[in-house]
């Protein structure tokens, strides 16, 4: 049901980024889905790779500084409404979502939306209760 997600963190200078994907590339690894986010002085790229471990000890050596981290992947409809109705099940039972980015394929006639929640099992759960399709990490990978 949770899929290991790769942080790596990055001085926010021209030419970061290229370092972890090229230790990826090098090593055979295929991102499946990303998100960066930045500050003025650091950046976090948060990543989705099929061998998670294998992808952080080449991050390692590459002398990236790299976290492994649980996240969901979570069918929402693709609709309007769609994300608000999944938080609307969520929030009202103090599950906070830390952060969130969009898988790029669709499943049926839903978007895959990648979520790290503070209490994923809870989250999880409360999700299924309530209808909500979470994604078991095989299925993920086949899609990407």
């Amino acid at each position: 049901m949770k899929l290991k997600q790769l942080s790596v963190f990055l001085e926010n200078k021209p030419g970061r980024l290229s370092q972890p994907c090229k230790a990826l590339t090098q090593a055979g690894i295929n991102i499946l889905t990303l998100c960066l986010a930045d500050t003025e002085q650091f950046g976090i790229l948060r990543l989705i790779v099929r061998d998670w471990e294998k992808a952080k000890t080449v991050l390692e050596k590459a002398g990236c500084v790299v976290k492994a981290s649980e996240v969901l992947a979570i069918e929402i409809p693709d609709r309007t409404g769609g994300l608000e109705g999944v938080l609307a099940i969520l929030e009202p039972n103090a599950i906070n979502i830390e952060y969130m980015y969009a898988f790029t394929l669709k499943r049926g006639g839903n978007a895959v939306m990648i979520a790290r929640i503070e209490d994923a099992d809870r989250a999880i759960a409360i999700l299924r209760q309530k209808g909500i399709s979470l994604l078991e990490p095989s299925t993920f990978y086949t899609l990407a």
